[in-house]
Formats: C-alpha cells, structure tokens, sequence
C-alpha cells in the first residue's frame, strides 16, 4: 500500500492495530519496541493529516 493513498482513518485504524498486538502478553520486548515506534509514526501521520485538513477548513472559510 502507497503512503501517500492512506488517509486519516486508516492511520488511527493502524495505530489500534498496533496497539492490540501491544497488548499481548506474549510479546518480545524487541518486537514491543518495533510495534511502539510504528504505532507512534502512524498517529504522527494522522495527526498531520488532521493538521492539513483543519488549514485547508479555516482557509475555505476565511474565503467566504
């Protein structure tokens, strides 16, 4: 899948994902700490994504 076709929910849907696979017991520290950076990156994603729509809403609103 293309970074740049995923949009905002896909990346909260990814960081629970994520965050799932956290939450088993089983889990190796190693993998924990690959899982963390990745469940971090994908809501630093969203977070930009959600910053770009929010600039993209107040400069839409500011032309009316």
């Amino acid at each position: 899948m293309e970074e740049k076709n995923i949009n905002f929910e896909d990346k909260i849907l990814q960081a629970k994902e994520i965050l799932e696979k956290l939450s088993n017991p089983q889990i190796t520290l190693s993998d924990s700490l690959k899982l963390y950076k990745d469940g971090l990156n994908q809501l630093e994603n969203a977070q930009k994504l959600l910053d770009e729509a929010k600039l993209i809403f107040n400069t839409v609103n500011k032309d009316d």
